[in-house]
């Protein structure tokens, strides 16, 4: 399988303090195995991280992150919580190098 770095991404704008931890890993992993996000099988989601409202999601599989990443606006919606809330997400770039970025743009 793909390298894990590549096979992650960084979620920001998670909202937080609203939800206990648990159950908000378990929101953002069933926003991102929807099809309608363009997500697929999540490995693992981290949650919470160093970094206020910031998670980490790991795919099972490297081409879910290019069509998440692909997706205009993530909307972040659960009965649970009270209202949408707008996500971020970026690629994980740790141990990627710029050679292997530019293939993927390319």
């Amino acid at each position: 399988p793909a390298a894990r770095s590549t096979r992650t991404i960084v979620i920001s704008g998670v909202p937080a303090g609203l939800l206990q931890d648990d159950v908000m890993a378990d929101i953002l992993t069933i926003h991102f195995q929807m099809s309608r996000n363009n997500g697929g099988d999540v490995e693992e989601v981290t949650y919470p991280t160093q970094n206020k409202g910031v998670a980490y999601i790991t795919f099972e599989d490297q081409e879910v992150v290019e069509n998440v990443l692909r997706k205009d606006q993530h909307l972040l919606q659960d009965k649970r919580l009270p209202r949408l809330y707008p996500l971020s997400v970026t690629r994980c770039c740790q141990h990627v190098s710029s050679s292997l970025i530019n293939l993927i743009v390319l």
